[in-house]
């Protein structure tokens, strides 16, 4: 599989996982914002805080296949999911506070961002396997 099929199909799987953890980071904002009457940068940050274990499982499985122990690679994630946290908590409280947006439009331009800076650098550091060569789908298979 040369590289950019390699890189098409993690972020394809990548967005795929994605999905699910934002589904599951856009409930828990919605209902902790309408349910709770928590304020929509508090919400959105614990709705990404607990998200992000969902994330990491399936992305070491599933997107990037990771042989990476656990341990390196869970503490790598942790550190850009805190950059990722950073991020959104810094666009949503400029969208939301300061520009007075909608809390659901603000979430969703925030969201393009902090996916491309977790896509990139959970693939280039988090889940690499140092020194392992990866493996294409059809030589995982044999």
């Amino acid at each position: 599989m040369t590289t950019d099929r390699l890189i098409l199909r993690q972020f394809a799987c990548f967005a795929a996982v994605g999905v699910v953890a934002t589904a599951l980071q856009y409930g828990i904002l919605i209902f902790a914002v309408e349910w709770l009457g928590a304020g929509a940068v508090l919400a959105s940050c614990i709705g990404f805080v607990l998200s992000a274990g969902c994330n990491y499982w399936l992305n070491y499985h599933l997107t990037f296949r990771s042989r990476r122990p656990h341990l390196a690679a869970a503490s790598r994630f942790a550190l850009v999911a805190t950059g990722g946290l950073a991020l959104n908590a810094g666009m949503m409280t400029l969208l939301v506070d300061s520009l007075r947006w909608p809390y659901l439009l603000a979430q969703i331009a925030t969201t393009v961002p902090v996916v491309s800076w977790n896509f990139f650098a959970n693939r280039m550091w988090s889940f690499a396997d140092a020194g392992a060569p990866r493996k294409s789908l059809a030589e995982e298979r044999t």
